[in-house]
């Protein structure tokens, strides 16, 4: 991914402190199911959780990216990697991703995020589908074909990569908010039915971060402008008052994905955590 040197700088600090840092999570051996685990954010969680010697099943659409993704995550970490070509939004890609890992003890879900929404009135009837296939009804599929199992074994794990749009509305995310505020909802409910079985469950809202998605966007904005892309992500951190003064780093995400997933994570349940730089103000 090509950042701005500034943040690609500090990405690369921040991941060589990662690796000397590590801590038993204690999932070692357990298998997971990450989907949309090609770039971005997903990639992240797949890295994360292939350090701890998980056993990670990947799904994505883009099969020369996947590979080369699962390649190299199998590389760097030793893990088993297994990429999944498949689109988790179909019933038809479902069944080839559960048919590849039928019992995983871990499930996150992520997605490339839908475009966004300047306009509310222009926002398609085609394009709302389109957010609900992908952001709400796939996860949704996966939890209910994963999560009896899980309870069975007394054992189970489900993330999903969110976005802080679900707890705080912005007419720029409509697409991504709203459908997400709704599995949110989903699976907050749902942990209240399974935390008895050891079957823990959770969401994570991100903000900005260098994603390939952001990256492409902000590339454009700051080259229609004649500026450099952090001069770019700089001005917009400050017109959204993000404390941080700077977008994240994907993988500081992946990190809080194979901590939810973790043993020390058995009494955190129903949680959707912001991870946003202290862009939005709330006491809770």
């Amino acid at each position: 991914m090509q950042y701005g040197a500034n943040a690609m700088e500090a990405a690369m600090h921040r991941h060589q402190s990662k690796k000397d840092n590590t801590m038993d999570l204690g999932i070692r051996g357990k298998k997971a199911i990450v989907n949309g685990g090609s770039a971005g954010m997903g990639r992240s969680a797949v890295l994360a959780l292939a350090r701890e010697g998980v056993d990670v099943f990947v799904s994505a659409r883009t099969e020369d990216r996947l590979k080369k993704t699962c390649e190299e995550i199998a590389k760097e970490t030793g893990a088993n990697v297994t990429p999944i070509c498949a689109d988790h939004s179909t019933a038809e890609g479902r069944e080839r991703i559960l048919a590849a890992c039928p019992a995983p003890d871990i499930l996150v879900g992520t997605c490339a995020p839908p475009p966004m929404t300047p306009d509310y009135r222009e926002v398609s009837a085609e394009q709302w589908r389109s957010a609900i296939d992908i952001s709400l009804l796939s996860p949704i599929e996966f939890m209910r074909a994963v999560i009896d199992g899980m309870a069975e074994r007394k054992w189970g794990r489900i993330v999903n990569i969110a976005t802080v749009a679900a707890k705080y509305p912005a007419e720029i995310r409509l697409l991504s908010g709203s459908t997400r505020a709704a599995l949110t909802n989903y699976t907050v409910a749902v942990s209240k039915v399974v935390a008895k079985h050891n079957v823990i469950i959770n969401n994570l809202l991100p903000g900005m971060h260098h994603s390939a998605f952001v990256e492409q966007q902000f590339n454009e904005r700051a080259a229609a402008k004649g500026i450099t892309y952090d001069e770019e992500v700089a001005e917009f951190s400050r017109a959204w008052h993000i404390a941080a003064e700077r977008f994240g780093d994907c993988d500081d995400v992946g990190d809080f994905v194979a901590m939810f997933c973790s043993q020390q994570a058995n009494y955190i349940t129903g949680q959707s955590l912001v991870i946003d730089g202290g862009a939005t103000t709330s006491t809770f």
